[in-house]
């Protein structure tokens, strides 16, 4: 079972509750956008909050969003 060679990760267009970062990385890795939200929310909880808060806007500010399914 291999990845096709032209998946990339894209800020979700459709499926975002802030930037998108959650929905593009669960429409990456073929996972349910809930379950990484929930994970997400799970690390900056556990790490201290600065830190997942910091790593989400650094992850919206780098990764593009989907041209596929946004304007």
């Amino acid at each position: 079972m291999s990845a096709p060679a032209n998946k990339r990760l894209y800020r979700s267009a459709v499926d975002k509750k802030i930037a998108g970062v959650c929905g593009g990385l669960a429409t990456y890795l073929d996972m349910d956008a809930t379950l990484i939200r929930l994970a997400w929310i799970v690390l900056t909880v556990f790490t201290g909050v600065v830190p997942g808060v910091i790593g989400y806007f650094i992850a919206a500010a780098v990764m593009p969003k989907d041209p596929v399914q946004g304007s």
